[in-house]
């Protein structure tokens, strides 16, 4: 089925919109900056908002979910909002016991490890994801011309935090049942590639004018591994898009060994985290991928000369590339003062003078 009339690329709202033109490969004028996380966390207008409230609830909330989305819009003048939401709202919405706990995340109680416990897992009830299409419509219709970027997480980070139960620094349960019982793991990635590839496709119906992949702790897995293991499942969850033309973006931490293999998935352009310079990047695909990054979010509490000149340096080499979305190179730190993030998104669009 494809995107509706009344769809924002279909209608022209955001068809032209300079972050999608970069997605497209096509550079505009103007080069385009949004930042992930900037929906929330160190912005004092979320803090009162979700004072006190649990996370996923405030996902779940439509008129919630789409203001906290649209905060950074206005404040900062991005040139896209990203969907607020978190990697882990398909799994509680498929039935899984999955809570947010204060400075660690999503925590699972009952971690699934078995091939018992992966048959536990139910599909995804299509209208269990009426809040979060309520919450796209709610959003778009106040964003006008500027686009908003669908969410959902990769199949390999989402099995991580069910296999560790939450957050973990190398993910070891995960990479060991992923080689003890690859039957098994297959059997949960295909899950999890399915509720996930589901949750983004109820975005872009709704209205998401691009939709991301996050493969947060895709760092931790081989290149052999990703090939054979998570890659395939990282397609079947961006197949759910199929028929929606749409573009698609894959963001991953520390993934300078698989760059090609993500162009595989069939992504339209390829978030690049800070580690790798953009033109290095560039030049892994032969300088034909559009690139979103690479901001180091360390800097972003550098004194001003010192974060412009690293900005112009990340300008600069994007260049390379046949368009260029700049970004961080992971999401906002919590403790970011945000009006450095407002005077980064107008020295980027030449609106300061240094």
């Amino acid at each position: 089925m494809p995107l509706s009339p009344s769809h924002p690329l279909s209608d022209g709202r955001t068809a032209n919109a300079p972050l999608i033109r970069a997605y497209r490969g096509d550079r505009p004028e103007r080069t385009p900056v949004w930042f992930m996380r900037q929906a929330g966390r160190s912005l004092p207008e979320y803090r009162e908002l979700r004072a006190g409230g649990d996370m996923l609830q405030a996902c779940l909330t439509p008129e919630l979910a789409s203001e906290i989305t649209l905060q950074p819009v206005r404040r900062h003048g991005v040139d896209a909002g990203i969907f607020f939401s978190d990697i882990v709202v398909p799994v509680l919405l498929a039935g899984v016991d999955v809570r947010i706990v204060a400075g660690r995340g999503p925590v699972i109680d009952e971690p699934i490890r078995t091939a018992s416990d992966v048959l536990t897992l139910r599909p995804l009830d299509p209208e269990a994801l009426d809040p979060v299409r309520e919450a796209v419509a709610l959003t778009v219709e106040q964003l006008g011309s500027t686009p908003l970027i669908g969410f959902a997480g990769a199949p390999f980070t989402l099995a991580a935090y069910l296999v560790e139960g939450g957050p973990s620094k190398d993910q070891l349960r995960a990479r060991s049942l992923m080689h003890s019982d690859p039957h098994t793991w297959a059997a949960l990635l295909n899950w999890c590639a399915d509720v996930t590839g589901e949750f983004l496709r109820a975005q872009v119906e709704a209205g998401a004018s691009a939709a991301q992949l996050f493969d947060s702790w895709i760092g931790s897995v081989s290149q052999h591994d990703y090939l054979r293991r998570v890659a395939p499942h990282s397609k079947r969850a961006l197949g759910h898009l199929r028929g929606l033309d749409v573009p698609r973006v894959h963001f991953g931490l520390g993934t300078d060994r698989i760059l090609t293999d993500i162009a595989a998935l069939g992504v339209d352009a390829v978030g690049i985290d800070w580690r790798l310079p953009l033109d290095e990047a560039s030049a892994v695909f032969g300088d034909g991928m559009p690139l979103q990054g690479n901001i180091d979010p360390a800097l972003l509490d550098a004194p001003w000369p010192v974060l412009a000149a690293h900005v112009d340096s990340v300008l600069e080499r994007g260049k390379k590339a046949p368009a260029h979305v700049v970004n961080l190179g992971h999401g906002v730190p919590p403790e970011t003062d945000p009006e450095v993030l407002t005077r980064l998104v107008r020295y980027i669009h030449g609106e300061l003078p240094d």
